[in-house]
């Protein structure tokens, strides 16, 4: 390898320390002190709740660790948005799996909290995935009620699809090990089987202390809301015990005796590791993804047997469109290259960029992998559409309209993976989050904005300048720089995959050469759901 190589291999290892360093601190939740408060309740946290209940040697792809990362700093910080989740294997099925931080603000409900469920939720269903949740909340958290509470999108909703997918035949099964509150007592009621443990667990509309203030009662949380009431009395639980593990092992029974489901019937081989090194993943794209390199490089680190079989590979070069396996699962490949080329016409195409005959292209193969059933895989790594009047007057507009097109209307599952930039309507057309990939993921090497933040910066200190002196004032040269300097510092910020991943713009951010196992999984839970649609694409200009 040369030097170039090992600088890039260097800088972006470095990227997967520092998100390791950061996964470190949020997987203690709400820090030891309160974890030792879980430790004499006789509480497991969540995470070695999800590590018991899930089978051992078997994948767990967490989403949403970043959830609220750096967002709620003023109210003491929310940790993975307060809950561990993902998919995992339980008796050996795929399922979805919530488990509630009470060490975070006693497991209460932030905005971002509402948000990691739904989409949680949204996996399920698009996936017919059993969910398993592990309740321990307090509830809302009161002083945020306001963008928790009513809206369409916030803490209600996760009971409607609690309904939903009990219609759908989605199995659903709640294990309570600590408190469960007010609106969030719906929860576990409206799962298929409810399983309590003892002395911990508590079901109620209200506590003992609002019952006091409401109608003054006096009663304990036990007697109001605890397993024995539950399973004894009201019958809305159907399990106790006396532990947790004891809790979790009747979760894995039940699990066990699912009856099997159809699948989508995606098409998958015997496995085949790539022959092309895939630690070499490390050192393709350039350190601060500045300088042209060949996506191919990257495909071939992770597909099977390093396999590819290019779809027009001499027409629309910025974008490389293919036909591999992942894993054994049959895939197209849809990937933004980034080298320069040139057109028959000796024009010169610069990488990352859209123009016209890749968008045609991509749009074609996009329908031709819809047409046969096969799963397609996204790899991100986009400036945007090309600009200008030589592509204005040539339909880029009418091109890129139809590639948006061609992705909104896809019926076979989504995956998508940002390595590099994800900007401007290139996020779009290379189905970014608004586009309904069935799991989106980032490396620590991606750029989610609506431009460069160079471009950015300069655009918005000539607007703000231009105000200044159109006041009167005068603007010095170093006023400028100083001007831009703290824009950029701000942008850059805002295009960093944490700030994505906090948001949950992305499911996760993974270490690169984790890239095959979660595309193999998300095809593995896709094939879960039978119902795949019939392809079409509606009305767009040719």
């Amino acid at each position: 390898m040369n030097i170039e190589f090992n600088r890039n291999e260097d800088w972006m290892k470095m990227a997967v320390s520092q998100t390791r360093q950061h996964l470190e601190k949020i997987f203690l939740g709400g820090g030891k002190k309160a974890i030792e408060k879980q430790r004499e309740k006789n509480k497991l946290t969540p995470r070695e709740r999800v590590e018991y209940l899930c089978d051992k040697d078997a994948p767990f792809t967490e989403i949403g660790a970043f959830a609220g990362f750096e967002m709620y700093e003023a109210e003491g910080g929310c940790p993975a948005g307060g809950t561990v989740a993902g998919v995992g294997y339980v008796s050996g099925r795929q399922c979805v799996i919530v488990a509630n931080d009470q060490t975070v603000k006693a497991g209460a409900w932030f905005p971002i909290t509402g948000k990691k469920n739904l989409r949680m939720q949204e996996i399920a269903m698009e996936n017919r995935l059993p969910v398993i949740y592990l309740v321990d909340s307090a509830g809302v958290y009161l002083p945020m009620q306001d963008e928790i509470f009513p809206d369409k999108e916030h803490f209600g909703r996760i009971f409607r699809n609690n309904a939903v997918m009990s219609g759908m035949g989605i199995t659903q099964i709640a294990a309570v090990m600590g408190p469960c509150v007010a609106g969030g007592a719906y929860l576990p009621i409206m799962s298929d089987e409810t399983l309590m443990v003892e002395g911990n667990g508590s079901i109620y509309l209200a506590g003992p202390y609002l019952v006091k203030a409401a109608i003054g009662e006096n009663i304990d949380n036990e007697t109001l809301g605890g397993a024995v009431t539950h399973t004894e009395i009201s019958g809305i639980a159907d399990y106790k015990f006396k532990t947790e593990q004891e809790c979790l092992d009747q979760v894995k029974k039940i699990i066990s005796k699912l009856g099997h489901k159809p699948e989508a019937g995606f098409d998958r081989i015997k496995p085949v590791a790539p022959k092309k090194n895939p630690e070499e993943v490390y050192g393709i794209i350039p350190e601060g993804n500045l300088k042209p390199y060949d996506v191919l490089e990257i495909i071939e680190r992770i597909v099977d047997n390093s396999e590819f079989d290019q779809f027009k590979e001499d027409y629309g070069k910025s974008i490389i469109c293919g036909y591999a396996r992942i894993d054994g699962w049959a895939v197209g490949i849809v990937a933004n290259q980034r080298l320069v080329s040139k057109t028959k016409k000796g024009e010169v195409q610069i990488g990352g960029v859209i123009y016209n005959d890749s968008a045609d292209k991509a749009a074609r193969f996009i329908m031709n992998c819809n047409q046969k059933k096969i799963p397609l895989v996204f790899l991100q790594d986009v400036t945007g559409f090309m600009v200008g009047s030589r592509s204005e007057h040539s339909g880029i507009i009418k091109d890129g309209a139809k590639l948006v097109n061609a992705v909104a209307n896809s019926v076979v599952p989504k995956i998508t993976i940002i390595t590099g930039n994800s900007y401007g309507a290139g996020n779009y057309a290379m189905c970014g989050k608004a586009y309904d990939p069935r799991f989106i993921y980032a490396w620590p090497s991606a750029k989610i904005a609506v431009m460069g933040g160079e471009q950015a910066a300069k655009t918005l200190m000539q607007i703000q300048v231009a105000g200044m002196k159109a006041k009167g004032k005068e603007v010095t040269p170093e006023e400028e720089k100083a001007l831009f300097d703290t824009i950029k510092g701000r942008y850059d910020k805002q295009t960093s995959p944490y700030y994505a991943a906090a948001r949950l713009w992305v499911d996760a951010i993974i270490d690169p050469i984790k890239t095959r196992e979660v595309i193999s999984e998300g095809i593995k839970a896709a094939n879960n759901n039978p119902d795949v649609p019939d392809f079409k694409t509606g009305v767009f200009q040719v």
